[in-house]
């Protein structure tokens, strides 16, 4: 038996019915956000370009380390990144990020 509800209360095998009551509107972020979302991409586009693909999760100690670059982003004074000529918030969202999904697979790491 699942414990998934369609929030139209209905039936699981009625026509139109969709399990997703209670569960996180992704919705809202991608389309509240989609231009500093969009930002955020470029930046990690230009890392994978200017290292690696993928490489930011190999990093040691890239916890400390993408919290501390996030921080020295949010510090700058001026609103883009000289380097990437990118907005140093998108680069600080990007690190927050990094460093988040390393927490969460240190904490989980099922979840990699």
């Amino acid at each position: 038996m699942t414990n998934e509800l369609d929030p139209n209360d209905l039936s699981p095998h009625t026509p139109g019915a969709k399990l997703d009551a209670g569960k996180p509107d992704c919705d809202l972020v991608f389309s509240g956000f989609a231009k500093a979302l969009l930002e955020v991409a470029k930046v990690g586009t230009f890392g994978a370009a200017k290292y690696t693909d993928n490489g930011w999760k190999s990093v040691p100690n890239g916890i400390r380390r993408y919290r501390s670059a996030a921080y020295r982003h949010l510090l700058a004074l001026e609103f883009l990144d000289k380097d990437s000529s990118l907005p140093h918030l998108a680069h600080a969202a990007w690190n927050c990020l990094a460093a988040l999904e390393l927490l969460m697979n240190a904490e989980h790491p099922e979840n990699e």
